[in-house]
């Protein structure tokens, strides 16, 4: 069995990736700092600006501006800390939850369309056997 290369694996595998987030992309969506706040409240329930930071691994002021614009569109609401009277606890909307469901729905539908026309069934299946590996290397 030949060595792989994996500089030039990743390096590809960057690329690729990229080009197929940025083809999903519609400019209806919003933009990715709002998804991402939107993404995280939706999958891990209400928290704070300074843990939406930590968990973005951005700066906490780029995630109090970002909220502050889903706040103004009423994509999120802003409450009191149980705990901490300090803080402020941030929650998705109803109008967030849609907005999110909204794009994950067309993107993912952009997908299977692009997975069906372009991909033969051998190569569907390869690509079915690739999702896992390419989640593991996400939660590196």
């Amino acid at each position: 069995m030949s060595e792989v290369d994996v500089d030039e694996i990743a390096r590809e595998l960057r690329l690729a990736v990229g080009r197929l987030v940025r083809r999903a992309r519609d400019r209806t969506d919003l933009p990715a700092p709002q998804a991402a706040v939107l993404g995280n409240l939706d999958r891990e329930g209400p928290m704070s600006t300074s843990e939406l930071a930590d968990r973005q691994h951005v700066r906490h002021q780029s995630v109090a501006r970002t909220v502050g614009q889903l706040i103004a569109l009423d994509l999120i609401s802003s409450g009191p800390h149980p705990h901490d009277r300090r803080k402020n606890l941030l929650t998705i909307t109803d109008a967030g939850r849609a907005a999110l469901r909204s794009q994950r729905t067309r993107r993912a539908g952009w997908l299977a369309e692009a997975i069906s026309s372009e991909l033969s069934p051998e190569e569907q299946r390869a690509l079915a056997r690739t999702v896992p590996l390419l989640g593991r290397l996400a939660d590196h």
